[in-house]
């Protein structure tokens, strides 16, 4: 093993940790070496919490006080993992050493020192709801009339305010570039902002944002503190570095300030979190920020086999701003990732369906089963195929596909094209207009039961509230289009293309991704030619699941107990930092993933990269990327593979090819007889597995083959 030579006199053989034993060599130069700023580079699998807690260990172990040490990560969940790692190492909980996330790092100075600021050592903390709540206060205090034209929830305006504050950008310039279409009334939004600055000011209270900001004033402005906290934590460890913003990336620098030992663990090749102002630069540039920076590189990597290495080392080269690192497996060799191209939606669905449950039959737990991909909406057809199969999946990133708010809005829109008196529809959507509370909407829903068709409202003389005029009369424009339609594709459509849209852009900071959702509903709807039939299946899939011959489908019942096991489903964002046996990533198509959008964003192509690495690199054993080559059903369009495909290098998968086609997407019921024409698909041993390189665009040559 390589030797190192360490900073300082402390005799290894006394320590009661056999360090050279317990890690590999690039972890063990960080351990004895990390004295000084240092930039650890640790690739995915690579056993960086491993090194970090080893890291503590050592420090302690050589005598360092633990008041003396300060470790900053992401989420609660790791600072009690590394902790408590660190106890079983030592066999003792070391009392007294700062650790926790930045939040509650924050929160701990500033009760100490925040009188500085003009706070009380008992200020509050206002969660989400209690900010969006103080900013609807300020709306109304303000007189802002948002009755006029659609204007943006709480839960908008306080991303907005976050997004600037995290980022440190001015509020006019973020709404310049994220929030397109509000920008006529930026001044207002400015002014709100201000307002709800004041109001926390006045009621000694902070949000989550304040407390980064509210420290790295502390810092900045009161020279005092900075040295008594810069003086006190000798050594500043961070975890994640590449997730930190601005704001974070500046309180690590002052208090790491007077003994220059700051040591910060990341990938920037992980970095996936702009959306929420997390700064790739910060790793990027931590060389420059701090002079005679020392980088280690952690390569080896202990989860995935060498050919799904060989993928995820070849995507990252394409990326130009990085550290340049190469991981080496131990793992020893196994097949290659497949590439599975599917003639469309719901044929990749079937494939990935029958190939889980062939997993399982080997027995592979489904647990240690996960199909990832760039967008929720990207889920839909799998989940309707999962729950035709009687396999149960837990979702993670959000709630699953019918369970979401805005699929829920676009549902009572159709059951009250269906049945006019349904009281609970007419509720949901009455109360998403503008000057509708509770009462008035129960007062037209009671209305509304009286008649028998659409047509019967729009000609009777129903009693609207003069607060609800405006709104009413959008919904009423809506209605009236859907009361001339009957497929149900187009009846999800003119519902997204009336008031709706405006309802979802104000009321969502994430009004894009919903959109999505909705436009693939109506995709998915344009295999059906009955709404009854639509509905009954859409709300068949909720809690109770699917019911077969009056029985519950197994796998979805109500009271089933978290032990059991279950398929992963997830948003890349959501996997990263876990690990499965099989990983599935599907819908990798051009403008999917990676999405469109990000092409128009300074790093965003670069960014959509580093997600495909993290899906690639969740995968311990078995890897399958697949895509539809076809969209669309009355106008069929084809679509192109993802370019993170198109760029790998010939032979670094093999291209399974799926034996039947699907012609189209038909659905009936769920009940097997009635299946009948619909989709079917037998795969001989779940599609014919190539053994040959995979020439680029291929995908055009085997068309007639699928």
């Amino acid at each position: 093993m390589k030797e190192f030579v360490l900073q300082d006199d402390f005799d290894l053989s006394k320590a009661s940790i056999d360090y050279r034993q317990e890690l590999n060599p690039e972890q063990l130069n960080v351990v004895l070496n990390g004295d000084g700023a240092c930039l650890v580079l640790a690739g995915a699998g690579s056993g960086k919490t491993r090194t970090i807690t080893y890291r503590v260990a050592y420090l302690l172990e050589r005598g360092v006080s633990p008041e003396s040490i300060l470790l900053v990560t992401f989420t609660n969940k790791a600072a009690k993992e590394m902790l408590s790692r660190v106890e079983g190492l030592l066999g003792r909980y070391p009392t007294g050493l700062w650790g926790g996330t930045f939040h509650s790092i924050a929160n701990r100075l500033l009760r100490i020192n925040g009188s500085q600021l003009g706070y009380t050592s008992n200020f509050t903390i206002l969660d989400q709801e209690d900010a969006k709540s103080l900013i609807k206060i300020c709306i109304k205090a303000l007189n802002v009339d948002t009755t006029s034209r659609r204007f943006p929830s709480p839960a908008k305006v306080h991303a907005m305010i976050s997004y600037a504050q995290n980022s440190g950008r001015v509020m006019s310039d973020v709404i310049e570039s994220k929030y397109p279409s509000f920008l006529e009334i930026a001044p207002v939004i400015e002014r709100i902002a201000e307002l709800y600055a004041q109001r926390k000011r006045q009621a000694d209270a902070m949000d989550f944002d304040d407390l980064l900001l509210k420290l790295r004033e502390l810092l900045y402005h009161h020279e005092g503190v900075r040295q008594k906290l810069a003086h006190q934590f000798e050594y500043v460890l961070v975890d994640e570095y590449q997730d930190t913003n601005v704001v974070q990336a500046e309180i690590i620098r002052q208090l790491a300030s007077e003994h220059g030992n700051v040591l910060v663990v990341g990938d920037d090749a992980q970095s996936i979190y702009s959306f929420r102002a997390a700064e790739i630069r910060n790793i990027l540039g931590f060389p420059q920020t701090y002079a005679d920076t020392k980088t280690f590189r952690l390569t080896t990597n202990y989860r995935s086999s060498p050919e799904i290495l060989a993928v995820a080392n070849s995507s990252i080269t394409q990326n130009r701003e990085q550290f340049k690192k190469e991981l080496t497996a131990v793992r020893g060799s196994l097949e290659r990732p497949g590439l599975v191209p599917a003639s469309n939606a719901s044929q990749e669905a079937q494939f990935i369906a029958q190939k889980i449950l062939a997993l399982r039959e080997e027995g592979m737990s489904l647990s240690e089963i996960a199909v990832l991909f760039r967008a929720a909406y990207h889920s839909q057809t799998l989940e309707f195929e999962l729950m035709k199969r009687d396999i149960p999946y837990e979702y993670r990133g959000g709630l699953k596909f019918f369970e979401r708010a805005h699929v829920k809005d676009i549902v009572s829109h159709l059951r009250i094209r269906q049945n006019p008196k349904d009281e609970v529809a007419w509720m949901r959507i009455l109360g998403l207009l503008n000057g509708v509370g509770l009462t008035s909407a129960e007062a037209m829903a009671s209305q509304f039961k009286g008649y028998d068709s659409l047509a019967g409202i729009f000609n009777g003389s129903p009693k609207i509230p003069k607060r609800a005029q405006v709104g009413w009369e959008g919904l009423r424009k809506t209605l009236e289009k859907m009361a001339r339609e009957e497929h149900p594709a187009e009846l999800i459509r003119a519902v997204i293309a009336g008031d709706y849209r405006d309802y979802l852009e104000a009321e969502y900071p994430d009004f894009m991704d919903r959109l999505e959702d909705l436009e693939q509903f109506a995709l998915f709807a344009e295999g059906y030619t009955s709404l009854q039939t639509f509905l009954d299946e859409v709300s068949l899939t909720g809690e109770y699941g699917i019911v077969r011959n009056n029985e519950v489908a197994p796998g979805f019942s109500l009271g089933e107990t978290e032990r059991e096991d279950r398929l992963i489903l997830s948003t890349i964002h959501q996997a990263k930092g876990l690990e499965w046996d099989a990983v599935f990533v599907m819908h990798l198509v051009d403008g999917k993933f990676p999405i469109g959008a990000a092409l128009d964003e300074d790093g965003g192509l670069e960014e959509e990269r580093r997600l495909f690495y993290v899906a690639t690199t969740r995968a311990r054993k078995e890897l399958y990327f697949t895509y539809p080559i076809m969209s669309g059903y009355d106008t069929l369009m084809l679509s192109q593979p993802s370019m993170f495909l198109q760029e790998l290098p010939d032979g670094l998968l093999e291209e399974v090819k799926l034996k039947a086609a699907i012609s189209r997407p038909v659905h009936g019921s769920f009940s097997d007889s009635e299946w009948g024409d619909g989709p079917t698909i037998v795969f001989d041993d779940l599609g014919e597995r190539t053994q040959k390189s995979v020439p680029k665009m291929s995908f055009l040559r085997d068309i007639d083959e699928l």
